[in-house]
């Protein structure tokens, strides 16, 4: 199909692709339209789990609606230099947020995110930020229902550190009760939190992929540069065992 380049305009919204994608989310696929700002996503009228809006030249991330369902958000390869007040409002529902090879400069460019309640994985990665004196743990620190961060599971002993040199944070408030007894939980240095661990780690061994996983490889499908990447990594998310590349948790 064509691509239309330009605005993100209703018209572009309806022609480009719509699909369940690698993981069995319902994607929309807006990427290299050479989209300058986010608009008309009433468009979508929220029936997206994931919207990919990479390799277009956006500056500021802002402009949605209210999009209660959507819960993956790929915008690496834009110009992003700013993340808009609202945006937490706007997507209460987001937990997988990648904005590798944009242009966030300093650590309080991303304070933000610290409105969205449910963000568990964050990629920053090729944005000068990541350069910053202590910018794992001030992200960290920012946003305490953080999971994974740049590809790499946030570890008990980065929580305590960003504790000594941040302060203590406070999480943001969620649609529902759960996010309070996870800040608990995250900021309790100790035996608490390394017995938690085992029972994390316990279930891949006998489960298969857990869920961090499968949006590590949804990811990495949607960045593959070769149909045998996408074919590979395709492969590994049916049978469930994990290619040695790329997902890396730490």
């Amino acid at each position: 199909m064509p691509r239309l380049a330009g605005r993100l305009t209703a018209e572009l919204i309806v022609r480009c692709p719509q699909q369940l994608n690698a993981v069995k989310d319902y994607e929309l696929d807006l990427r290299g339209n050479k989209i300058a700002a986010i608009e008309n996503m009433g468009s979508t009228e929220n029936q997206f789990d994931s919207i990919d809006l990479s390799d277009n030249e956006i500056v500021k991330l802002e402009g949605f609606c209210h999009l209660k369902r959507l819960r993956v958000l790929l915008l690496n390869n834009n110009r992003i230099a700013r993340i808009g007040e609202d945006v937490g409002g706007c997507l209460p529902s987001l937990e997988t947020l990648v904005l590798t090879n944009n242009r966030l400069t300093n650590l309080a460019d991303i304070d933000n995110l610290a409105t969205l309640p449910e963000l568990k994985h964050l990629s920053l990665l090729d944005n000068i930020i990541v350069k910053k004196p202590n910018y794992r743990l001030y992200v960290i620190h920012k946003l305490p229902n953080l999971k994974v961060l740049d590809f790499s599971r946030i570890k008990p002993k980065e929580r305590a550190a960003s504790v000594r040199v941040f302060g203590e944070s406070v999480a943001p408030t969620a649609a529902t009760s759960e996010p309070a007894p996870k800040k608990a939980k995250t900021f309790e240095p100790g035996e608490e939190m390394e017995a938690e661990k085992p029972a994390e780690e316990a279930p891949k061994k006998a489960t298969g992929p857990t869920p961090e996983q499968l949006t590590a490889i949804k990811i990495a499908i949607a960045n593959a540069t070769t149909l045998e990447e996408v074919a590979r990594l395709e492969k590994a998310l049916k049978s469930g065992q994990m290619p040695d590349d790329k997902m890396d948790e730490g």
